[in-house]
């Protein structure tokens, strides 16, 4: 028998990630070492009765172009029923050096996004159907199946997101995500990364971009397979000095893979990403700013890093023909800091001068600190009934999370980024520790009925149990204590259908319910405005998700999918926007239950492919997203108005052209406007809320590839156009944060 000396090694890694875990949850990580040793002795000591075959990869990917949609099951995990798209990143034409998620993202129907990266954030935000898209808090975001996200329910921000010119495809997952991947109801987008490749032992790919505002990108992978032993990895070098003042950023990013194919049945890997910034935040502006300069910038001072560190072990093991049981653990240690002055006069509060020594007034100082593991196992088992292939998918989260949140240190009177906090023995006035438990495990199966109907009911439960210590600084100066803690007992469940009515196409529906619990900035708000309050006794969010659609390809020229939603989302938090002696106030609490349904469509049509069938004479596609959004309040003293960042349009519509080694792509994306706040504000003289105008944008990218080369330039936002996503009462403001108006890139791509 052959000792399995890397699958221990592996557990134990595995089991040093969680030596922190105490009780109850440390009695279930220990179960779970001792089936993974077993399993990997079992495999292992199955080796010589098993013949080694040649390993097929099946990719259960259905598109024609760069989009299409999942299959049933795919990667161990049942899609059949479910409203999900799968994006492949190196068949678009897109700017990916510069992680335009406009250009990739922005083939989803109702994808809206909270376009903030180089204002201070760093990524952009994504948000579906009307939910809130400032940086994902909404939507579940992950990395090759496992969380990337600071806490998945205290603070579900993401910061490290993977850069996209290391992607290989992109699935997102809405409506009946809730059951296999967590409560929430914006569904779930996960970054697959690249893999190495399994017939060459060494492949470097190195990619060099240059743009507008002193862009400068370098991208080099390294990837191979020496016999059982696969290796990938990346770093990405990109430097900006930006379109506006003072919003220069520097960034590292890097990631490397190893993966060990102990047998046929049993493989297991080691996955570390990282992040290292510095971005100069410019700040917000008024509307009246925004208007005569959407480029200018009355913020000289504030500054943040964002080292993220994410560390994962995978393993899958197929324990019989039929069932397998995958693993992925990842341990997220990373922290967030920033220095800044945010006045409470809004953006046209200029910044203070002491009067008789000349120097600014001392900036606020802020530290985040999380540590969290999250840990799924999960099993799918086909088996058969009458002759039918069925499918049992079932599994657990296990989720340990601590946050640290500093807030109100006393900085520097400088410009520079010191980070220093200066105050007596390093205090703060607000100084809290968080803690998130989560157990939640789920079950779902798939019932094939005859030949074209299949029916996927599912369950979920949750434990939540989170807690808070520390204390706050009140208006007046006083400090109060704080230890609170509450526990949450959640069931949901749900139930999907889909119907094939050809080899290629299927209608598919689908019901679930969702959840959202308050997160660390609803209990304690972030930064120090005094005009910003949070209602004592906020409620949990809790509805539903349905969907109702038809979709598949016919030949290989069209691919589409149309369907309806309706999403009850009760007891929505949100901002009310009032006014009092002369100046905006900003009160987050429940507003009522908010209703939202519409339609999304997409289609893309290949004219050379259907009329020239056969003959290789290139292709010229059109493709059209669009999403239509009815988001309103049911109740409440807002019933009738709009939910915020709803837009009732989303439509995005482009041109694809391909001819031999060229091809390029014209987008035109159009998003109607939208609302801040519950209030339906207007105009906000301190521009943390108001209305976002409606905007339209066109791209334009080309690539150019040769055997060992690729080119590409394109033109970001080519009529110029000056828009804006995101306002804020906050960080990284306050007020309005513009868009990025027209820039060029150009990119040289070399593989060896």
């Amino acid at each position: 028998m052959q000792f399995p000396v890397c699958e221990i090694a592996a557990l134990i890694l595995f089991f040093s990630l969680h030596h922190k875990i105490k009780g109850v949850m440390k009695s279930t990580y220990y179960s779970i070492i001792a089936i993974l040793m077993l399993s990997a002795f079992t495999a292992s000591a199955k080796l010589k009765d098993t013949v080694q075959l040649k390993e097929v990869h099946i990719k259960g990917v259905k598109t024609i172009t760069g989009m299409g949609h999942l299959d049933e099951v795919h990667d161990n995990i049942i899609y059949s029923g479910q409203k999900n798209e799968v994006l492949i990143a190196d068949s678009l034409d897109a700017n990916l050096a510069q992680d335009n998620p406009r250009q990739v993202l922005g083939r989803v129907p109702g994808s809206n996004y909270s376009e903030t990266e180089g204002n201070g954030f760093p990524s952009n935000g994504i948000g579906f159907r009307g939910l809130n898209p400032t940086q994902s808090i909404e939507t579940n975001t992950r990395q090759n199946g496992y969380n990337i996200a600071g806490d998945i329910y205290g603070y579900p921000e993401s910061y490290y997101l993977t850069p996209l010119e290391a992607i290989e495809r992109i699935e997102v997952v809405r409506g009946a995500s809730a059951l296999q991947f967590g409560p929430q109801f914006g569904g779930v987008v996960n970054y697959i990364t690249k893999s190495a490749p399994a017939d060459k032992k060494f492949e470097d790919d190195l990619d060099v971009t240059t743009g507008s505002y002193g862009l400068y990108d370098v991208f080099n992978s390294l990837g191979g397979t020496i016999n059982k032993w696969s290796y990938f990895g990346f770093i990405k070098a990109e430097y900006a000095e930006g379109q506006r003042a003072n919003s220069e950023a520097k960034e590292i990013t890097g990631f490397g893979r190893v993966e060990y194919k102990a047998s046929v049945k049993f493989k297991v890997g080691l996955e570390y990403s990282l992040l290292r910034n510095m971005l100069h935040m410019p700040g917000g502006l008024s509307d009246a700013q925004f208007n005569a300069d959407p480029q200018q910038s009355y913020r000289s001072r504030n500054w943040l890093i964002t080292p993220w560190n994410i560390m994962a072990l995978t393993a899958e093991w197929k324990a019989t023909e039929h069932t397998t049981i995958t693993l992925k653990s990842a341990q997220n240690i990373s922290s967030r800091t920033l220095v800044w002055r945010n006045e409470d006069g809004g953006p046209e509060t200029l910044d203070t001068i002491v009067p008789g020594t000349n120097t600014f007034i001392n900036r606020e100082v802020e530290h985040e600190y999380f540590n969290s593991n999250t840990t799924e196992i999960r099993s799918l088992t086909q088996y058969e009934i009458g002759n039918r292939e069925q499918s049992l998918a079932a599994g657990i989260r296990l989720f340990d999370g601590w946050m640290k949140r500093q807030e109100g240190g006393l900085g520097s009177t400088g410009t520079n980024a010191d980070f220093t906090n200066y105050a007596d023995y390093n205090e703060y006035e607000k100084d809290l520790d968080f803690r998130t438990y989560n157990f939640a495990p789920f079950v779902e199966n798939t019932f094939h009925v005859g030949e074209h109907l299949s029916i996927t009911p599912g369950a979920r439960f949750e434990y939540i149990g989170t807690s808070a210590t520390g204390h706050v600084t009140d208006t007046s100066g006083a400090i109060l204590n704080i230890n609170s803690s509450k526990s949450r007992y959640i069931f949901l469940g749900g139930i999907a259908l889909q119907y094939a009515t050809s080899r290629t196409t299927n209608i598919y529906g689908n019901i679930t319910q969702a959840y959202t619990p308050i997160s660390y900035s609803f209990l304690y708000p972030m930064g120090l405005n005094i005009n910003t309050r949070i209602d004592p006794n906020l409620k949990d969010v809790n509805g539903y998700n349905a969907d109702l659609g038809f979709r598949g390809r016919i030949k290989r020229y069209l691919t589409f999918d149309v369907s309806a939603f309706y999403m009850a989302h009760r007891n929505n938090i949100a901002i009310e926007t009032g006014f009092s002696n002369g100046m905006t106030t900003y009160y987050e609490t429940n507003v009522g239950d908010a209703i939202h349904k519409g339609v999304e469509c997409y289609a893309e049509l290949d004219l050379v492919k259907m009329l020239m069938q056969g003959k290789h004479a290139g292709s010229f596609s059109f493709f059209n997203s669009l999403a239509w959004d009815n988001a309103k309040y049911v109740n409440g003293i807002y019933a009738g108005n709009t939910a915020e960042y709803a837009p009732a349009l989303i439509d995005r519509f482009g041109m694809t052209g391909k001819y031999k080694r060229l091809s390029a792509t014209l987008l035109f994306s159009h998003t109607s406007k939208q609302f801040s706040d519950a209030n339906n504000t207007v105009f906000d003289p301190n521009a943390g809320s108001g209305v976002i105008p409606a905007y339209s944008i066109i791209d334009l990218a080309a690539t150019y590839k040769m055997k060992a080369l690729t080119l590409k330039f394109g033109v970001n936002n080519l009529a110029n156009t000056n828009y804006f996503t995101f306002r804020t009462t906050e960080y990284p403001g306050p007020g309005i944060i513009p868009s990025m108006g027209r820039s060029m890139y150009f990119g040289v791509g070399m593989k060896f």
